[in-house]
């Protein structure tokens, strides 16, 4: 049996996103997934975790070792001098390798493979589903705004992949200001609308639009949380216009996943068995 592969994710706070790049990472590895602090991690996938690893990075491994960069992003600009101590594999989005001086073509959030990890749910139901950011939950505005149609329903991010994923996957459509909410959405194809992230980062914009670019998705403007009753009628529920840009992405982060850190390459000589 192989020994667990070491990722770094966000836990100060249960949020189903930072367990879906542990789920992910598990599925396409073949491996258990073990979390680590990013200066003693193998490998950072899901989130806007780049900034953490430029302030460990910047002077070198710390424990000697390159970390593995797979679909992860940027919040804002930082300098490149980590970047010849970490291995880049895949970026979230096009913004992020720009940020970065990166010249790719091939871009990918990880959690774009939930379908691939949880499978199908079941039927989709009559419902709008509303993912706010794990900060906004309990603001009472949200429960407010929620009890003036019955066909909005909160999915709560403050819980497991495998039950967030499933509920976001059974929606007619899903509305979010957790950008994790609108990757799974696209990973099922249910139709989603951005929430306004306001006061949830400096640049909360970035990430999302970084994301939508990576995956060919010209991204409107984020609806307010107040309008959301009046739009509830007139949400689309029909195929996604920008299904090819998703499928790239999923082949790219498949393809991009480093052969060395899957379950069959443990224990195989460094020299059969590509970085």
């Amino acid at each position: 049996m192989s020994t667990p592969l070491t990722l770094y994710w966000w836990n100060d706070v249960m949020n189903f996103g930072d367990d879906l790049s542990r789920a992910v990472v598990s599925h396409v590895s073949g491996r258990d997934v073990t979390w680590a602090p990013n200066r003693k991690a193998e490998m950072v996938a899901i989130g806007s975790v780049l900034q953490g690893v430029r302030n460990q990075y910047k002077d070198g491994p710390p424990e000697g070792r390159k970390i593995r960069v797979w679909g992860s992003g940027l919040m804002f600009p930082v300098p490149v001098d980590f970047l010849r101590h970490v291995r880049v594999h895949l970026v979230r989005g096009p913004i992020t390798a720009t940020l970065l001086g990166l010249d790719h073509d091939r871009f990918g959030d990880p959690g774009l493979l939930a379908r691939d990890v949880f499978g199908e749910p079941g039927a989709r139901e009559d419902r709008i589903g509303v993912v706010p950011h794990l900060n906004h939950v309990d603001e009472p505005m949200v429960a407010e705004v929620l009890a003036q149609d019955p066909r909005l329903k909160l999915i709560d991010p403050r819980r497991s992949a495998r039950e967030v994923t499933r509920e976001i996957a059974t929606s007619a459509h899903v509305v979010s200001s957790s950008l994790h909410g609108l990757v799974v959405a696209d990973a099922y194809g249910v139709p989603n609308t951005w929430l306004d992230p306001a006061g949830i980062h400096a640049q909360a914009a970035l990430k999302f639009y970084d994301y939508a670019a990576g995956i060919e998705r010209a991204l409107p403007p984020p609806v307010q949380l107040g309008d959301l009753p009046a739009l509830a009628g007139s949400l689309p529920q029909g195929p996604l216009a920008y299904g090819g840009g998703i499928a790239k992405a999923q082949q790219a982060l498949l393809e991009s996943f480093p052969a060395r850190l899957t379950a069959r390459a443990q224990g195989q000589p460094d020299q059969e068995m590509p970085a």
